[in-house]
């Protein structure tokens, strides 16, 4: 096919978004579906996926099959397979043959020197969709828990994500095992601490405070952070004692920053604290957290006297950046 074939293509497939008659629409995604080249058909996948079209649900389950034939050929990149994975999850197919099948595919690909997995991102779409579906809890589980360990991170953090998401308290020993035992990738283990934190018991928040002291300064960051961004009152609290000790300011800096994203207005109320109460660098980062925050516009007013009271340039033109522009 010459490119200006299958830009033409693209083009008519887009075009789709605004057609009107919906038994046209699944009828030309029907049809793309069927194409040999697995960018285009995971274009169509998209449409199908974003336009909610269900009566497509057979036919990206019967489209997916050959794409795991002779894969490295029919979809490299797993661009058709991942494509398809989420159209699934949003269409709200909770059947777990598609998931089950594509959280432990593997596909090595030649690059140069020797070859690399392109199917991370569909085994960590897997996990995150299997969590909705119809099979046992232990299933589900011990899935998730084989993901933890896989050797890929984004595979990794999505099996994290997915735990927390699944909502099961007996999903807590894995994420606290993994935490314990540590990752590499500091994001992983931060992607357990939240977790942890979304799930009962309420145990889970002494656990992750425990790493606010980690030698490591990266997985102490982490702990804070998800503190931070927990929807729980106690973990603001915890957080509050810990900064009137001796905090490294990388720490510090993850409080203020993770603060900042917080849907708690305690949270708000705090960094207005901070922002008075500290100078320099401290100051700076509570302003600029607060103008990132979803209170910005009601903490403005308290914001603007405490800059004005320091009379410090920095604070202002951080201000006027974040809270004027």
């Amino acid at each position: 096919m010459s490119k200006q074939a299958f830009e033409k293509k693209i083009a008519e497939l887009e075009a789709l978004r605004s057609a009107s008659d919906p038994a046209a629409i699944a009828g030309a995604v029907r049809k793309a579906l069927k194409d040999r080249n697995n960018y285009l058909v995971s274009k169509a996948v998209a449409i199908a996926g974003d336009l909610r079209i269900e009566d497509l649900i057979p036919d990206l389950i019967g489209a997916v099959d050959r794409f795991f034939q002779d894969p490295v050929k029919t979809d490299p990149q797993c661009w058709a397979k991942n494509a398809i994975v989420k159209a699934l999850k949003d269409l709200g197919h909770r059947n777990a043959n598609v998931y089950l099948r594509g959280i432990v595919h593997v596909q090595l690909e030649p690059v140069w020197g020797g070859t690399a997995d392109s199917a991370a991102t569909l085994r960590g779409a897997c996990a995150l969709a299997l969590v909705d579906c119809q099979i046992d809890d232990l299933t589900i589980l011990n899935h998730l828990g084989d993901c933890l360990a896989d050797k890929e991170k984004p595979v990794r953090v999505d099996a994290a994500l997915a735990l927390g998401q699944f909502g099961r308290e007996e999903g807590a020993p894995l994420l606290r095992l993994k935490a314990l035992m540590g990752d590499s990738e500091t994001e992983v283990t931060g992607q357990c601490f939240a977790s942890l934190l979304s799930l009962p018991p309420s145990e889970s928040l002494g656990f992750v405070q425990r790493f606010l002291r980690h030698e490591d300064e990266e997985v102490a960051a982490e702990a804070a952070s998800a503190l931070a961004t927990s929807h729980e009152p106690e973990a603001l609290g915890v957080l509050k004692n810990f900064w009137q000790k001796k905090v490294p300011a990388e720490v510090r800096r993850a409080i203020l920053i993770s603060l900042g994203a917080s849907t708690l207005r305690a949270s708000a109320d705090f960094l207005l604290q901070v922002l008075s109460a500290e100078s320099g660098e401290l100051a700076a980062q509570a302003l600029t957290a607060l103008g990132a925050s979803r209170f910005r516009s009601e903490v403005r007013d308290a914001a603007k006297a405490a800059v004005e009271s320091k009379a410090d340039a920095e604070l202002s033109r951080i201000f006027a950046k974040k809270f004027t522009e």
